[in-house]
């Protein structure tokens, strides 16, 4: 069951075009995750879901119904987690929770309890005294806790530090393992290839590679130390070989998918001895694709 789809999906702020043409889908159960940098428009995507902006052409629905003809009812089974919560300064971090708790209506209490222990969070602090991570944690508590059947989150994990990204992670994946659905936009590569099971990359509005990390690694590069019994001359004039280097005794080079079989069989003719290989990361996809980027990334959000 699909639970978000957006389909040509197009804002315009005058005559800045921030999204053109987004086609997304995000299953019930699945872990989406839509990355980007600032200006590619990962947040725009996200307001136009929560009803906040209206598209100026294209469909985005979410359970079936439309964003912004029916944002109440829809909110009604969403949690949302940005990555700049402000909240009310003279309320305690216990007393937001609970507010937040009684405008959904539906708040598992023992989850919370248990999620305030595992965040390490002291709910009887005023808002005002918080840091921006405790401020995270007051939204992510209250996300969490509500019995949300989508959750939508916007770089959630911003100023938290690495033990607290972790209990943030072990919370995605429950929500998983309970056939929730999240839609994660986050700049930590290493995070959503951790969590999600599919990938959307956003550049200059527009989705430019969706799917697996398995089916996009196809368009990355391989990476490879060979020691050998002689030295291997041409290896940077053989086809598909990238970035050939001498690294601490060994030699190391990139490989493109495509051209793997006939490099190493180019390779073998020398004497392996040692073959160290390392599979193409999200990172790499990622850099891939914005390498080239243009000046002008950061015009919009």
């Amino acid at each position: 069951m699909t639970i978000v789809t957006t389909k040509a999906l197009s804002k315009k702020f005058g005559k800045v075009t921030a999204l053109d043409g987004v086609d997304l889908n995000v299953e019930e159960g699945e872990v989406y995750g839509f990355i980007g940098p600032n200006g590619a428009g990962k947040s725009t995507t996200i307001r136009i879901l929560l009803g906040i902006l209206q598209a100026t052409s294209g469909s985005a629905q979410i359970f079936g119904k439309d964003v912004w003809q029916d944002a109440v009812e829809i909110h009604k089974r969403i949690a949302y987690v940005p990555g700049d919560v402000n909240l009310w300064e003279n309320l305690t971090g216990g007393e937001v929770i609970d507010l937040f708790s009684k405008l959904r209506g539906k708040t598992n209490q023992k989850k919370k309890e248990r999620l305030i222990e595992q965040f390490q969070l002291d709910p009887s602090k005023k808002c005002g005294t918080y840091s921006k991570g405790n401020r995270q944690k007051i939204a992510l508590v209250a996300a969490f806790a509500s019995e949300a059947d989508l959750y939508i989150l916007d770089e959630p994990t911003s100023g938290l530090d690495p033990l607290m990204e972790r209990v943030f992670q072990e919370c995605v994946h429950e929500a998983k393992r309970n056939g929730k659905s999240v839609l994660l936009s986050s700049h930590i590569l290493s995070e959503v290839e951790r969590l999600c099971d599919r990938i959307g990359i956003i550049r200059q509005g527009k989705i430019i590679e969706s799917g697996s990390l398995s089916e996009m690694r196809h368009l990355t590069r391989s990476h490879f130390f060979v020691e050998t019994k002689s030295s291997i001359p041409e290896l940077g004039s053989q086809k598909g070989v990238h970035d050939v280097r001498e690294e601490e005794g060994k030699l190391g080079f990139q490989v493109d998918t495509e051209n793997l079989d006939q490099v190493m069989q180019y390779v073998s003719k020398f004497g392996i001895t040692k073959l160290e290989s390392k599979s193409p990361t999200l990172e790499d996809l990622f850099m891939r694709h914005y390498e080239k980027d243009s000046p002008n990334r950061g015009a919009s959000s």
